[in-house]
């Protein structure tokens, strides 16, 4: 298992980090955007929602980059060998980290759709005493 660590290889590490970074911002945009959309689930069914409306999105992006990382691999030549191998691994395990991790996380931090969902503000007496144009007409 003798590797050798070079820049492409740490390139390669530093964009499988951007993937699952970009991947699981997704899966909690998407969790967020359903606590909004389906009030009467709770977080287990919103949470679960989320994964099935985006693993089509996750399988269908990282398996087209994955078909041009195995292109480099097989074709690209021992220079880019290393850094093939290193996207093909990650791209692997960062599916699964982004999405699975991702939600196993939100779920086991307790999120709830209060933490996500902003309610209407209402000014309360206090901003309106301060404000000297409150209640003014133009």
């Amino acid at each position: 298992f003798q590797w050798e660590f070079s820049l492409s290889v740490l390139a390669a590490v530093l964009a499988v980090l951007g993937y699952s970074v970009n991947e699981s911002v997704v899966i909690f945009d998407r969790i967020r955007e359903n606590f909004r959309k389906y009030r009467k689930m709770n977080t287990r069914e919103v949470i679960d929602n989320a994964i099935t409306s985006t693993i089509s999105r996750t399988v269908i992006t990282h398996g087209s980059t994955e078909m041009m990382v195995l292109a480099m691999l097989f074709f690209g030549g021992p220079t880019l060998f290393y850094f093939a191998l290193a996207l093909t691994i990650g791209i692997l395990f960062g599916i699964y980290s982004s999405v699975f991790v991702a939600a196993a996380l939100a779920m086991w931090l307790g999120v709830t759709r209060e933490d996500l969902v902003k309610g209407e503000r209402k000014p309360d007496d206090a901003a309106r005493n301060d404000d000297p144009n409150f209640g003014a007409q133009v």
